[in-house]
Formats: C-alpha cells, structure tokens, sequence
C-alpha cells in the first residue's frame, strides 16, 4: 500500500489482521516483553508508529507509560492520533524517520512491520539510531517480513503467505500481487540475516519470540557503550 494515500491509509488497520498470523497476540506478547523491565513510568521509542496500532495497546495496558512515536508518514500519524483518542496526548509525535526522535533515552523500543522496508545497510544504521536513545540493557522489540531468500525456499514460504491472506478473506488476485511485489521489492533478509544484524547493531541476548509464515519477532536488550 500506499503510507501517503488517504484512502490506502484509511482501511489500513484490516490489513495486519488479515495478512499477519497472530497479529492481536503478537501485539500483546510485545507489550509483555516490554513489561518485564519497563518501569509504571517508563517511555517507549515507537519506531514506525503510523497507524497507532501498537501505541493503542501498550496504553491501554499501562496507563503510565508515555511515548515518542516516528514515522515518515503524516496520514499514518494522523491516523495513529485518530486510533489512540484520548490517549494521544501521552504521545510525542515526530514525522521523519528514527534519527528525528528525540535523544532519550527510553526505557525500551519497537519496530513492528516496518524493517522488511529498510535495505540491509541502512537497516543496520537504523538499528544503531535506536540503540543509541535507548538506556544500557534496554529492551527492542522488532517484528517484520524474514524467511528463506534462496529460490525454491522463497517461493513455498510466499506461497504460504498467500494462503493466509485468502483464508483471511483476501481476493487470491490481489494475494498473488502482493507476493509479486514482497518477491520484487522489498529487501527481506533471511532469519539468521536478521538476529546477526540485531548483534551487529550492539544488542545482545537476542531471541525469537514470535514466528508466522513469513514473520518473525526477535527481542534484544541493548549492550551498552
């Protein structure tokens, strides 16, 4: 889809839940990890917030957290401020991408659904850009597109993406588009592409919390200078 067309963004909030395995308990288990260390007055880094989805759970459940929410996207951002009512004023929000957030530092991270659109390098300095406003041993939680890049394993692991969307009620035409253009344009990293690149990043005790068909969730707590 398009982040910057009012009618894509405006029916955005169906399309995780058909397309994403799990996507309401991926959700809470992000929270929950962010709840193992995050103080009743913590603040949370976030990244890719458009939408509001994530934002809308993590304050509904802790109703002292306070947030700063990034995304490139000013109709994503203001659906995000539509989503969270109320609570939108317990969010700073910042068009751009991480390296206009404030310095922090935050007591933990997210990037949900967002990194399968970042190439491997810049991936890597974005990672960076979030370790470096996070305190030491602060935890990230990510999740996004990353299974097998080799020929056959990537087409059978697509081919089971599109089956999710039909059973989740999504025309089979436009199921076969969307692998077309995930196959064509995004830059997916394979699993261990991704945790080595957590590591890289200066994050440690990485681990994969969260696995649907092409997705996977890996938490990390940043190792410090």
């Amino acid at each position: 889809m398009s982040f910057d067309d009012p009618q894509a963004v405006a029916s955005y909030a169906q399309g995780p839940l058909r397309l994403v395995p799990g996507f309401e308990a991926l959700q809470r288990m992000a929270a929950l990890l962010l709840e193992e260390s995050v103080p009743v007055d913590g603040r949370v880094l976030v990244v890719g917030a458009g939408g509001g989805l994530e934002l809308k759970v993590f304050a509904d459940r802790q109703p002292g957290w306070r947030f700063a929410g990034v995304d490139p996207s000013r109709e994503m951002l203001s659906l995000a401020r539509s989503t969270l009512g109320v609570q939108a004023g317990r969010v700073d929000f910042h068009e751009g991408y991480v390296d206009t957030a404030p310095a922090g530092p935050y007591d933990a991270a997210t990037c949900l659904l967002t990194l399968h659109f970042v190439e491997p390098g810049e991936r890597l300095a974005t990672l960076g850009q979030i370790r470096r406003r996070l305190w030491p041993g602060a935890p990230l939680v990510v999740a996004h597109h990353s299974f097998p890049q080799s020929g056959p394993d990537k087409a059978r692991w697509l081919e089971r993406y599109a089956a999710f969307a039909i059973g989740s009620g999504v025309p089979a035409a436009n199921a076969r588009k969307a692998i077309e253009a995930i196959a064509r344009q995004l830059p997916v990293l394979p699993p261990d592409e991704d945790e080595a690149l957590l590591r890289r990043a200066g994050f440690e005790r990485v681990e994969q919390f969260y696995a649907g068909f092409t997705f996977r969730g890996w938490v990390g707590l940043n190792a410090g200078p």
